[in-house]
């Protein structure tokens, strides 16, 4: 039941569109599955012209894939997909990191240096949403240190791509083993003020990413 408290007054259209979309990107509508309109519609507590209205927006997203005569599915992604979303965050976010070693304020550097440890102890206790909550909140907390308007921006803009793959990537913990070892390197890096290996321990630290996509063909 979508739960229609505390929503900043938003029209029901919206809060419809915002619900399916973050159950697709978190992976609660999984790739492939069907989208059945009565029955989301019903989940939902809401008629049916919402649902309507969310998937054809979806679907301009690339969210969803409509087929006549057979019905609406969560897009699929595949590895492939996973390696071109890498491929542009590795460039934009080591880019983003380089500035963030000599631009980021005092106040900043510690909240990246939080988020790190927080991350590092969600992953040590295997929680799963706290994992993916504080690997999203350092990655935001380095490119915001940037200080470039434009590539914060860009870089926002995968955010969403992003958040579907980390659900992909963590569903098996152990892939986040090394990822608090490569944290800290850029952390220090930062802290430093080293802005040739703030970049390059970002870089190697999404290439990592890339390189189990690739092994493990996670997506397909």
């Amino acid at each position: 039941m979508l739960n229609l408290d505390n929503k900043d007054h938003k029209p029901l259209r919206v809060l419809v569109y915002d619900e399916i979309k973050m159950r697709i990107l978190r992976g609660e509508i999984a790739p492939g599955q069907r989208l059945m309109e009565v029955e989301t519609a019903e989940d939902l507590g809401v008629s049916r012209t919402p649902v309507r209205e969310a998937i054809k927006k979806l679907e301009k997203e690339g969210l969803v894939v409509i087929e006549p005569r057979k019905g609406t599915y969560a897009a699929k992604i595949s590895a492939e997909d996973l390696i071109e979303i890498l491929e542009v965050r590795e460039a934009l976010e080591a880019l983003a990191a380089a500035y963030a070693a000599n631009r980021m304020k005092p106040t900043q550097k510690e909240k990246l240096k939080h988020a790190a440890q927080r991350y590092e102890k969600a992953v040590s206790d295997g929680k799963f949403q706290l994992i993916i909550k504080y690997d999203t909140e350092f990655h935001k907390i380095l490119v915001d240190g940037s200080g470039n308007r434009t590539l914060i921006s860009l870089i926002e803009d995968l955010q969403e791509l992003l958040l579907r793959f980390r659900y992909l990537y963590y569903d098996n913990h152990k892939r986040a083993e090394t990822n608090p070892i490569e944290h800290k390197r850029i952390v220090d890096a930062v802290m430093a003020g080293d802005e040739k290996e703030a970049h390059d321990a970002t870089l190697a630290h999404i290439k990592s990413l890339k390189e189990i996509v690739i092994e493990e063909g996670l997506g397909n």
